[in-house]
C-alpha cells in the first residue's frame, strides 16, 4: 500500500486545528465547571458578556452556529438560572436572551478561568494576538470560499503545495 505525502496526518492543517482545539478544550474544562459551565455554555455566555439581550439568532450568528444548535445551550443555561428567555410580543418565533445577576456575576469567574488558560500556552501577548488573527483570517477566507463553490474545476486542495 503506497501512502501519498499529502495524507500524512502531521502534516494537515485540519489536524493541528483540532488537537489544538481539543488541548484548549480540555484546559477550559475543569476551570468552567468550578464555575458551572460547559465549554459551549461559555461561549453563548461570551456573546452575553459583551452585549446583553440579544435574540437566540444574534447568538448563533456571532458563533457562526445555527440558532438550532444554540437554542439547547440556551436551555440548559436558563435551567441552571444563568439567564432567562423571553419571546417577542411582535414575533412569537424571536426568543431573546437575558443574562440573569448570577449569569452576570460568573463572568469574574470565567475571566479567571480564561487568564489560566492563557497561562498555559505559555505564549507572549503578541504571539496570541497573531495566532487569533491569522485563525480569524483562516475563518474568513474560508466562509468566503465556500460562499462561492464555483471552483469546482480543480480538485481537493486545488493547486496549493501545502496540503490542508
Amino acid at each position: 500500500m503506497s501512502t501519498s505525502t499529502n495524507l500524512r496526518l502531521d502534516d494537515q492543517l485540519c489536524f493541528a486545528l483540532y488537537a489544538a482545539t481539543n488541548a484548549i478544550t480540555r484546559a477550559y474544562r475543569p476551570l468552567l465547571e468550578a464555575v458551572g459551565l460547559t465549554y459551549p455554555q461559555y461561549l453563548v455566555m461570551m456573546v452575553l458578556w459583551e452585549r446583553d439581550s440579544q435574540p437566540i439568532h444574534e447568538i448563533a450568528s456571532r458563533l457562526n452556529l445555527a440558532s438550532h444548535a444554540v437554542t439547547p445551550i440556551v436551555r440548559r443555561l436558563e435551567s441552571a438560572g444563568l439567564v432567562t428567555r423571553t419571546r417577542i410580543g411582535t414575533d412569537r418565533r424571536v426568543v431573546t436572551v437575558t443574562l440573569t445577576p448570577e449569569g452576570t456575576h460568573a463572568e469574574s469567574a470565567a475571566s479567571a478561568a480564561q487568564f489560566n488558560v492563557v497561562d498555559q500556552t505559555t505564549l507572549c501577548g503578541t504571539e496570541l494576538t497573531e495566532i487569533r488573527d491569522d485563525l480569524r483570517d483562516l475563518v474568513s477566507r474560508m466562509n468566503s470560499t465556500s460562499a462561492g463553490e464555483a471552483q469546482t474545476t480543480q480538485p481537493m486542495g486545488g493547486s496549493k503545495t501545502q496540503p490542508g
